[in-house]
């Protein structure tokens, strides 16, 4: 849907007052970080969480793999 936007979190709410500020977007929404604990939670149960509902900084360089021994 080209009328649903997403701004990542190193934008910050800044980027998202900006936005209705100036007209480009009626409405804007910051959403509670989700925190570690949950996502390994929601992982371990083999359930999934919607598209861009999570942000991690920095970003890992493509193939690489993180994995907790």
């Amino acid at each position: 849907d080209t009328n649903i936007d997403f701004i990542g979190g190193i934008r910050g709410t800044e980027e998202l007052e900006k936005l209705v500020d100036n007209g480009t977007a009626a409405v804007a929404f910051s959403m509670f970080p989700v925190s570690v604990d949950d996502l390994i939670n929601i992982s371990d149960a083999g359930e999934t969480m919607p598209p861009k509902s999570t942000w991690f900084e920095p970003k890992l360089r493509d193939g690489l793999l993180v994995h907790i021994i």
